[in-house]
């Protein structure tokens, strides 16, 4: 992966936060909202020539039902505020594979707000009609501290597993970050992660010079994902 489909030229930094060079985030959804600037020509043309095969394929995928035309007119000349990721950057890996399933990736937090008209009915179809409105439950966790044993004789648990997964603020998601961005937010993961002590105290293993055993012990261990995931490509 090698950043966004629409970042091929030279990008410039803006000035954020106490006068860094990490992007501040929009302030409101309007600021958001508001953002369309002028999308790259080469873009433009990628975009068009993507949207005819996808819309001339047998596609089943939620992108192609989804991206009528009336839709993608609207959207092929935004930009998120932040990063400038552009349609491009969240329907490539769908019109590229014309089997994916769903087909789009946010390429940063702002594309859901921009992109709304695309990723809303996406959204909302997938996870059976959970709407832009609705809200995710409240927690209850229960009394955590009187959590028996679940399986006191071993008969039926194997294992179990805890797993997240998070973004880091100031960086743009998967589909555009960068090799450099890969690795400086590496170097602050696995700095921060240095200092824990006790039952945080762990193990860092960083993808580069992993040797082939260990990368397969934690593939099985399903620490790893595979690799050869060409919708991500």
């Amino acid at each position: 992966m090698g950043g966004c489909a629409s970042k091929d030229k030279a990008k410039t930094e803006t000035p954020g936060v106490n006068g860094s060079n990490t992007p501040a985030p929009a302030t409101n959804e309007d600021d958001v909202k508001s953002e369309e600037t002028m999308v790259d020509a080469a873009v433009l043309e990628k975009l068009e020539a993507g949207f005819a095969k996808l819309a001339a394929s047998d596609s089943k995928s939620l992108l192609k039902k989804f991206l009528t035309k009336e839709v993608f007119d609207n959207l092929k000349t935004k930009k998120t505020p932040t990063f400038g990721s552009t349609l491009l950057d969240v329907i490539q890996s769908g019109l590229e594979n014309h089997d994916s399933g769903v087909g789009i990736y946010a390429p940063d937090a702002e594309a859901y707000t921009v992109f709304a008209d695309l990723f809303d009915p996406i959204i909302e179809d997938y996870h059976g009609g959970f709407k832009k409105t609705d809200k995710h439950p409240p927690k209850d966790w229960g009394d955590v501290d009187t959590l028996g044993n679940l399986d006191p004789a071993g008969e039926y648990i194997i294992s179990t597993r805890v797993r997240c997964g998070r973004s880091m603020q100031g960086y743009p998601f998967n589909p555009c970050l960068t090799e450099a961005q890969y690795k400086e937010m590496e170097d602050k993961v696995s700095s921060t992660l240095s200092g824990l002590e006790g039952e945080l105290k762990g193990q860092f293993y960083p993808l580069t010079g992993m040797t082939k055993e260990v990368q397969q012990k934690l593939i099985d261990d399903h620490f790893l994902f595979k690799e050869g995931d060409r919708f991500l490509q």
